[in-house]
């Protein structure tokens, strides 16, 4: 699959979760990368091929009075196509991880730990 065609599938995913949700998320990008690597890998559980997406950044409830005072870099979720491509058999099933892998990035950005994130997904998605 094209990286632009993975992209237009990524956005689609994001515009199809819970409202909720992505209405509250602010200064957050979303990368598309093939693989992580090995900077990403040494802080992380999980093999080069394993890994399907990753936030990176400070957790709302975390943000205290201090944040935004200065300029902040953004947060990151990314996303490793090659990962996902590998795990499902055709488009429709990429479509579905790809929602599943932005919304429990997501569940970490709002401050979930893995226990809420697996429980929110079984209710929303």
């Amino acid at each position: 699959m094209t990286r632009e065609r993975f992209e237009e599938i990524a956005q689609a995913a994001f515009d199809s979760l819970p409202p909720m949700f992505t209405e509250r998320v602010e200064n957050v990008n979303i990368v598309i990368e093939d693989y992580p690597s090995e900077e990403v890998l040494k802080n992380v559980r999980g093999g080069r091929d394993s890994l399907l997406g990753l936030y990176q950044g400070v957790p709302l409830p975390h943000r205290g009075s201090w944040y935004g005072a200065v300029p902040v870099v953004p947060d990151t979720i990314t996303l490793f196509q090659k990962n996902i491509e590998a795990v499902c058999k055709n488009e429709e099933e990429i479509e579905r991880r790809i929602v599943e892998v932005l919304f429990h990035e997501l569940g970490h950005y709002f401050g979930m730990n893995e226990k809420e994130v697996r429980r929110a997904m079984k209710r929303f998605l």
